[in-house]
């Protein structure tokens, strides 16, 4: 991979992935792939795969209430709760708009694991069981640390699940409320702007996924991290960088995504 590579600004770590009789492969790697770095947002992913754990277990469902004016888990998981980006920004009412929400996703955890015990939740239900060792060192919304080998194992439990059922992470990479207008944060107003409950859904949007089908799902950070993922196609990409997010991301990412994904398919 070390031909597509150099065309990120600082010091990229990238690996491609491909199901092949039911066992997640590597088909391509660059880059320092031990050292934790920052996930920004994509720590979105663990969340929802720990969530995803919680309904498996029967201890959780996607239609309990857990926030407010009657938002369940999957309102706060797919930015469809009505609350503002942040704690104390303008409310919307549920189930309207697609409202990019790091605020809800952060009061989704914190009913679930309990207040202060975000870290030790998503270790326990996804961290130690996947071996990594990554760990939630800020915001469950955009805290995770850990090195691009954790990303892969985190992208592979979603692309071949094993620690839930097929059935709840095809649920939580459906589009949730599909028809919702919104807005993703560095791309712009999409509408629909279908999400899933954790994942962010590619739809008909154009934008960082590229020319991926519309069932693709995957999560983008700040941190300049990404993670793209196709269930039908047995296909991934994952990518941390050195070099936040920003308009080289912009630029890149739609063609630098569609380029992986067919060295994956290749």
């Amino acid at each position: 991979m070390s031909d597509a590579v150099p065309t990120w600004p600082g010091a990229p770590a990238s690996v491609v992935l491909r199901v092949r009789d039911g066992r997640v492969e590597r088909v391509g790697e660059s880059g320092d792939l031990a050292e934790p770095r920052p996930w920004a947002s994509v720590s979105k992913l663990a969340v929802g795969l720990a969530m995803a754990v919680e309904v498996d277990l029967g201890r959780r469902a996607y239609e309990e209430v857990l926030g407010p004016d009657g938002a369940t888990l999957a309102h706060l998981l797919a930015h469809a709760s009505g609350l503002g980006l942040e704690e104390g920004d303008r409310v919307q009412p549920v189930g309207t708009r697609r409202v990019y929400s790091n605020a809800g996703v952060d009061r989704a955890a914190r009913a679930v694991a309990g207040e202060g015990r975000e870290a030790t939740w998503l270790a326990e239900r996804v961290f130690a069981p996947l071996g990594m060792s990554s760990a939630l060192e800020g915001r469950a919304a955009a805290g995770v640390v850990g090195s691009t080998n954790d990303l892969v194992a985190l992208a592979a439990a979603w692309l071949a699940p094993g620690l839930v059922t097929a059935a709840t992470r095809d649920r939580a990479i459906a589009p949730y409320l599909a028809g919702l207008a919104g807005v993703v944060p560095g791309f712009g107003r999409f509408d629909p702007c279908p999400w899933g409950l954790g994942p962010e859904v590619a739809g008909e949007k154009h934008h960082w996924m590229g020319a991926w089908p519309p069932a693709s799902f995957g999560h983008f950070g700040q941190s300049g991290a990404l993670v793209l993922a196709n269930a039908d196609e047995g296909v991934a990409v994952v990518a941390t960088s050195t070099v936040a997010f920003g308009p080289w991301a912009v630029e890149l990412w739609p063609t630098w995504t569609g380029a992986m994904r067919e060295r994956a398919l290749g």
